[in-house]
Protein backbone atom coordinates (compact mmCIF):
# COMPACT_ATOMS: atom_id res chain seq x y z
CA UNK A 1 0.00 0.00 0.00
CA UNK A 2 1.24 3.06 -0.72
CA UNK A 3 1.89 6.29 1.55
CA UNK A 4 -0.95 8.27 0.12
CA UNK A 5 -3.27 5.16 0.76
CA UNK A 6 -2.35 4.52 3.80
CA UNK A 7 -3.13 7.80 5.17
CA UNK A 8 -6.56 7.94 3.63
CA UNK A 9 -7.19 4.38 4.93
CA UNK A 10 -6.57 5.99 8.16
CA UNK A 11 -8.46 8.98 7.49
CA UNK A 12 -7.82 10.35 11.35
CA UNK A 13 -3.76 10.59 12.25
CA UNK A 14 -2.89 10.72 16.08
CA UNK A 15 -0.40 13.52 16.47
CA UNK A 16 1.97 12.38 19.16
CA UNK A 17 5.00 13.56 21.45
CA UNK A 18 6.27 10.92 23.15
CA UNK A 19 8.36 11.37 26.26
CA UNK A 20 9.99 7.74 26.20
CA UNK A 21 10.30 5.42 23.69
CA UNK A 22 9.50 2.46 26.25
CA UNK A 23 5.51 3.61 25.18
CA UNK A 24 6.30 3.59 21.93
CA UNK A 25 5.24 -0.05 21.05
CA UNK A 26 2.43 -0.26 23.55
CA UNK A 27 0.71 3.19 22.59
CA UNK A 28 1.39 1.62 17.96
CA UNK A 29 -0.82 -1.38 19.41
CA UNK A 30 -3.41 0.63 21.14
CA UNK A 31 -4.14 2.60 17.99
CA UNK A 32 -4.10 -0.14 15.97
CA UNK A 33 -6.70 -1.73 18.26
CA UNK A 34 -8.28 1.06 18.42
CA UNK A 35 -8.67 1.68 14.63
CA UNK A 36 -6.20 4.29 13.49
CA UNK A 37 -3.29 2.16 11.10
CA UNK A 38 -1.44 5.96 11.11
CA UNK A 39 0.18 8.08 13.21
CA UNK A 40 2.41 11.28 13.53
CA UNK A 41 5.20 11.31 15.98
CA UNK A 42 6.37 14.98 16.89
CA UNK A 43 10.37 16.01 16.73
CA UNK A 44 9.57 17.70 19.83
CA UNK A 45 11.08 15.64 22.35
CA UNK A 46 14.39 13.70 22.47
CA UNK A 47 12.21 10.01 22.70
CA UNK A 48 11.10 10.64 19.15
CA UNK A 49 13.37 8.99 16.86
CA UNK A 50 14.29 6.18 18.85
CA UNK A 51 10.01 5.72 19.15
CA UNK A 52 9.92 6.18 15.67
CA UNK A 53 12.61 3.23 15.55
CA UNK A 54 10.40 1.13 18.04
CA UNK A 55 7.07 1.25 16.32
CA UNK A 56 8.64 0.54 12.77
CA UNK A 57 10.47 -2.10 13.98
CA UNK A 58 7.45 -4.04 16.36
CA UNK A 59 4.36 -2.68 15.03
CA UNK A 60 4.89 -2.72 11.14
CA UNK A 61 1.22 -2.41 10.47
CA UNK A 62 0.94 0.80 11.75
CA UNK A 63 2.27 3.49 9.36
CA UNK A 64 4.50 5.93 11.39
CA UNK A 65 5.33 9.68 10.07
CA UNK A 66 8.05 11.35 11.08
CA UNK A 67 6.26 15.54 12.55
CA UNK A 68 7.68 18.49 12.86
CA UNK A 69 10.61 18.35 10.79
CA UNK A 70 12.53 21.33 9.82
CA UNK A 71 15.82 20.35 8.53
CA UNK A 72 16.56 17.84 5.88
CA UNK A 73 19.42 16.39 9.17
CA UNK A 74 15.91 15.64 11.04
CA UNK A 75 14.52 13.81 8.14
CA UNK A 76 17.23 11.70 7.02
CA UNK A 77 17.43 10.41 11.03
CA UNK A 78 13.55 9.63 11.14
CA UNK A 79 13.80 7.82 7.49
CA UNK A 80 16.65 5.62 8.86
CA UNK A 81 15.07 4.62 11.58
CA UNK A 82 11.69 4.12 9.82
CA UNK A 83 9.74 6.56 9.24
CA UNK A 84 7.67 6.22 6.05
CA UNK A 85 6.64 10.38 5.66
CA UNK A 86 7.78 13.48 6.65
CA UNK A 87 5.38 15.86 8.31
CA UNK A 88 6.46 19.47 8.79
CA UNK A 89 4.95 22.62 9.87
CA UNK A 90 5.56 25.21 7.18
CA UNK A 91 7.31 24.44 3.79
CA UNK A 92 11.18 24.32 3.36
CA UNK A 93 12.39 23.31 -0.08
CA UNK A 94 15.21 21.75 0.94
CA UNK A 95 13.57 18.82 3.32
CA UNK A 96 10.75 18.58 0.24
CA UNK A 97 13.45 17.88 -2.35
CA UNK A 98 15.52 15.48 0.28
CA UNK A 99 12.60 13.63 0.48
CA UNK A 100 11.60 13.60 -3.34
CA UNK A 101 15.09 12.22 -3.59
CA UNK A 102 14.69 10.02 -1.16
CA UNK A 103 11.47 8.36 -2.58
CA UNK A 104 9.49 9.49 0.41
CA UNK A 105 6.13 11.20 1.15
CA UNK A 106 6.84 14.57 1.99
CA UNK A 107 3.73 16.78 3.83
CA UNK A 108 4.81 20.56 4.49
CA UNK A 109 2.71 22.66 5.95
CA UNK A 110 0.96 25.47 4.42
CA UNK A 111 -0.79 28.57 5.65
CA UNK A 112 -1.39 30.59 2.11
CA UNK A 113 -2.37 29.57 -1.61
CA UNK A 114 1.47 31.01 -2.15
CA UNK A 115 2.77 28.56 -0.01
CA UNK A 116 0.35 25.74 -1.55
CA UNK A 117 1.21 26.70 -4.77
CA UNK A 118 5.17 26.64 -4.05
CA UNK A 119 4.64 22.76 -3.49
CA UNK A 120 2.70 22.28 -6.14
CA UNK A 121 5.70 23.10 -8.58
CA UNK A 122 7.81 20.70 -6.45
CA UNK A 123 5.56 18.13 -7.44
CA UNK A 124 3.62 17.80 -4.72
CA UNK A 125 -0.14 16.57 -4.64
CA UNK A 126 -0.75 16.64 -0.55
CA UNK A 127 -0.05 19.56 1.90
CA UNK A 128 -0.78 19.71 5.58
CA UNK A 129 -3.35 23.18 6.15
CA UNK A 130 -1.55 24.25 9.60
CA UNK A 131 -2.71 25.43 12.09
CA UNK A 132 -6.15 24.98 10.22
CA UNK A 133 -8.51 26.00 12.65
CA UNK A 134 -6.62 29.72 13.21
CA UNK A 135 -6.31 29.85 8.97
CA UNK A 136 -9.96 29.89 8.93
CA UNK A 137 -10.73 25.90 9.73
CA UNK A 138 -13.32 24.27 7.19
CA UNK A 139 -13.87 27.23 4.91
CA UNK A 140 -10.59 28.18 4.11
CA UNK A 141 -10.00 24.23 3.20
CA UNK A 142 -13.51 24.51 1.29
CA UNK A 143 -11.59 27.64 -0.51
CA UNK A 144 -8.64 26.06 -1.51
CA UNK A 145 -10.83 23.23 -3.48
CA UNK A 146 -11.73 25.67 -6.33
CA UNK A 147 -8.13 27.32 -7.50
CA UNK A 148 -6.47 23.80 -6.99
CA UNK A 149 -8.98 20.81 -7.60
CA UNK A 150 -5.86 18.30 -7.74
CA UNK A 151 -4.14 19.10 -4.24
CA UNK A 152 -5.07 17.04 -1.41
CA UNK A 153 -5.20 18.61 2.03
CA UNK A 154 -4.22 17.00 5.52
CA UNK A 155 -5.75 19.67 8.10
CA UNK A 156 -4.15 20.06 11.27
CA UNK A 157 -3.93 22.57 14.52
CA UNK A 158 -7.45 22.63 15.97
CA UNK A 159 -9.05 19.67 14.96
CA UNK A 160 -11.27 17.89 17.97
CA UNK A 161 -14.04 15.24 17.39
CA UNK A 162 -16.62 18.26 17.14
CA UNK A 163 -15.61 19.43 14.05
CA UNK A 164 -13.46 16.25 12.56
CA UNK A 165 -16.26 15.08 10.62
CA UNK A 166 -17.10 18.38 8.97
CA UNK A 167 -13.12 18.27 7.89
CA UNK A 168 -13.25 14.87 6.64
CA UNK A 169 -16.22 15.73 4.64
CA UNK A 170 -14.86 18.07 2.07
CA UNK A 171 -13.98 16.11 -1.18
CA UNK A 172 -10.42 17.64 -0.91
CA UNK A 173 -9.17 16.72 2.64
CA UNK A 174 -7.42 12.97 2.46
CA UNK A 175 -6.82 13.20 6.17
CA UNK A 176 -6.81 15.22 8.96
CA UNK A 177 -4.33 15.16 12.18
CA UNK A 178 -5.36 15.45 15.46
CA UNK A 179 -3.58 15.79 19.51
CA UNK A 180 -6.46 14.72 21.46
CA UNK A 181 -6.55 11.07 20.34
CA UNK A 182 -3.14 10.34 22.69
CA UNK A 183 -3.53 13.64 25.13
CA UNK A 184 -0.16 13.76 27.00
CA UNK A 185 -1.29 12.90 30.56
CA UNK A 186 -2.65 9.13 29.68
CA UNK A 187 0.30 8.61 27.63
CA UNK A 188 2.50 9.44 30.68
CA UNK A 189 0.68 7.50 32.95
CA UNK A 190 0.70 4.45 30.45
CA UNK A 191 -3.21 4.60 29.97
CA UNK A 192 -3.11 2.65 26.52
CA UNK A 193 -6.51 0.94 27.34
CA UNK A 194 -8.05 4.93 27.47
CA UNK A 195 -6.04 5.70 24.09
CA UNK A 196 -7.61 2.82 22.44
CA UNK A 197 -10.98 3.76 23.38
CA UNK A 198 -9.93 7.39 22.15
CA UNK A 199 -8.55 5.94 18.98
CA UNK A 200 -11.59 3.76 18.65
CA UNK A 201 -14.54 6.62 18.67
CA UNK A 202 -12.00 8.39 16.47
CA UNK A 203 -12.63 5.88 14.04
CA UNK A 204 -15.94 5.90 14.10
CA UNK A 205 -16.04 9.53 13.00
CA UNK A 206 -14.04 8.46 10.37
CA UNK A 207 -16.78 5.61 9.55
CA UNK A 208 -19.57 7.63 10.20
CA UNK A 209 -18.30 10.10 7.19
CA UNK A 210 -17.35 7.22 4.90
CA UNK A 211 -20.61 5.81 5.36
CA UNK A 212 -22.40 9.30 4.27
CA UNK A 213 -20.22 9.27 1.32
CA UNK A 214 -21.21 5.95 0.28
CA UNK A 215 -24.95 6.59 0.65
CA UNK A 216 -24.57 9.97 -0.98
CA UNK A 217 -22.72 7.99 -4.46
CA UNK A 218 -25.47 6.00 -4.35
CA UNK A 219 -28.04 7.73 -4.28
CA UNK A 220 -26.88 9.38 -7.25
CA UNK A 221 -27.36 13.72 -8.18
CA UNK A 222 -30.02 14.97 -6.41
CA UNK A 223 -33.02 16.48 -8.53
CA UNK A 224 -33.92 19.85 -8.28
Amino acid sequence: MSAWDSLKRAGVIPVVRMDTPEHAVPLARALVRGGLPAAEVTFRSSAAAESIRAIASAVPELFVCAGTILTVEQAEQAADMGAEAIVSPGANPEVIRWCRRRGLLAVPGCATPTEAEACMREGLELVKIFPAEILGGVAFVRALAGPYPGLSLMPTGGIRPENAAEYLRQKNVLACGGTWIVPEPLLRAGAFGQIEQLAREAAAIRDGVLRETEKSAAAGPSRA
